[in-house]
């Protein structure tokens, strides 16, 4: 973040009505009513604005000191607020202005609360890089967050040797929604996770494991304030908490985890790669075939359909045109570091938002015996895929984030799939779906379940279940970055 510096916030506090931006002026009233002492909060300012070429979204993140609430034994933060994620201008300078009644820019802005260190006078400004890279990642992928969204980040969140690599998100706990001339806001905070509460959120929900972290004062308290010198985990302060309260979650409420971005592909064992259809010229090959836009859609939409936890699981079907502009409940939280600056066409849910146009049409093949390839962070999400989805009725998606590969795994009682119990594996072009009976689904499940321990020194890992006709690989990412495979 080269092109940003801390400066003064004075400007916005000078009652400069007539020449401050509307939308501003907005964020920076609800920041009056938590800091009415703090008039002139240190700012870190883009040097060169984004709407003028500039790398940095966010125009502004403001930085104020939280005394905390001792009778609720909230110790003493830094809270910081981001600036430019919402309509600032209402001039389509960055957003598009739809008016009043909808969201104002992407709808949020992003919160974060820091442990203040004993002697500490300034707050520190890497949490400012931090949230300069999610927005980053929003404006190329036009992939909003919600509340209990889960971010795999896979590095300390200030570069040091600490344990909080990672991050959940959930209301601002003091932040209040509002109106702006310019549409609604909400305030999302960004929370510092260790890997295992990570996991933990995949497993189950991110809401979940964001009530655990309120119960633990040291781990986050009730305004989930994040201490980058935690060194333990909740789990490694109450061990009971993953025994009882995860395993009981997910066995009571499966996964809200509907699919990933991913390295992943697939081979289709039925016959030799002769013709050009086939799976594997398809997937490993140096000219893959891209998804077609409606492909893409129904993915998309799958994905949104398996996060509507409280209805039946349904996929759309091959000749819907239709596409759906509605927020989904959650959108699907987790991607990794290094696509946080990638293009947007890297990420399952950042495919472009056009319209769905007419295309050829592709066959849609029944394959008789495939063979699945994972790297080791996707291949153990499989128990996840198996325990916290498929187990309850739903669905999970594998999209590879180096070309347009998809695999979805669908239970029996997921409606439109074109994999079906008669035939379970079925070819879309480059999307493979395998329908698992329940039964099958508990035996892979009790033979993947040491994927769960995330040892890589022992890979590659390989399952098979020939009487299935299928196999599974879990190999080195080196695998994947052949362009062979």
């Amino acid at each position: 973040m080269d092109e940003m510096r801390p400066s003064s916030g004075a400007a916005a506090h000078l009652g400069l009505a007539s020449i401050f931006p509307p939308g501003l002026q907005a964020i920076y009233g609800e920041c009056r009513r938590l800091y009415p002492d703090q008039a002139n909060p240190l700012q870190v300012t883009a040097i060169v604005k984004y709407w003028l070429g500039g790398p940095d979204p966010l125009d502004y993140i403001s930085m104020y000191r939280n005394l905390g609430c001792p009778g609720q034994d909230v110790p003493e933060h830094w809270h910081y607020v981001s600036l430019g994620l919402s309509d600032l201008y209402g001039d389509n300078r960055v957003h598009e202005f739809t008016g009043q009644e909808g969201p104002s820019g992407f709808g949020f802005e992003l919160t974060f609360r820091l442990k203040r260190e004993a002697g500490e006078t300034a707050p520190p400004t890497w949490p400012a890089e931090l949230m300069q890279g999610l927005a980053r990642y929003v404006f190329q992928s036009e992939n909003t967050f919600c509340s209990g969204d889960h971010i795999s980040w896979h590095s300390p969140l200030d570069n040091s040797e600490s344990r909080i690599q990672h991050m959940l998100l959930t209301e601002d706990p003091q932040m209040q929604p509002m109106q702006t001339p310019f549409g609604h806001i909400s305030f999302l905070q960004i929370v510092g996770v260790c890997t295992e509460e990570l996991q933990a959120a995949q497993q189950w929900n991110g809401q979940g494991i964001l009530d655990l972290l309120r119960g633990v004062h040291i781990a986050g308290g009730p305004w989930l304030i994040t201490d980058m010198r935690r060194g333990e985990t909740i789990f490694d302060i109450d061990p009971h908490l993953q025994q009882e309260r995860v395993d009981k979650g997910i066995e009571t409420d499966g996964s809200n985890l509907s699919g990933v971005s991913a390295k992943c592909a697939w081979d289709d064992l039925s016959r030799p790669p002769e013709d050009e259809d086939d799976s594997r010229s398809i997937c490993i090959g140096s000219q893959p075939r891209r998804l077609s836009d409606k492909d893409t859609e129904q993915i998309r939409e799958a994905l949104r359909k398996g996060l509507e936890i409280n209805s039946k699981s349904v996929l759309p079907p091959i000749s819907s045109q239709k596409h759906s502009h509605d927020r989904p409940q959650q959108s699907v939280g987790h991607f990794q570091t290094q696509q946080i600056s990638r293009s947007r066409k890297d990420s399952l849910e950042s495919e472009s938002s056009a319209a769905i146009v007419p295309h050829e049409l592709v066959r849609t093949r029944q394959l008789e015996s495939v063979h699945l390839k994972f790297n080791q962070e996707s291949g153990t999400l499989l128990p996840l895929c198996l325990r916290g989805r498929l187990l309850h009725g739903r669905h999970f998606t594998y999209k590879s984030i180096n070309g347009d590969t998809a695999i979805t795994f669908v239970s029996t009682g997921v409606e439109g799939a074109f994999a079906t119990e008669e035939h379970p594996y079925a070819a879309h072009g480059p999307w493979l779906q395998i329908l698992l009976t329940e039964e099958f689904v508990e035996q892979m499940l009790a033979d993947v379940q040491d994927l769960s321990t995330r040892d890589v020194s022992k890979l590659p890992k390989e399952y098979s279940w020939p009487d299935k006709k299928i196999k599974i690989s879990v190999l080195p990412d080196t695998v994947f970055d052949s362009p062979l495979q």
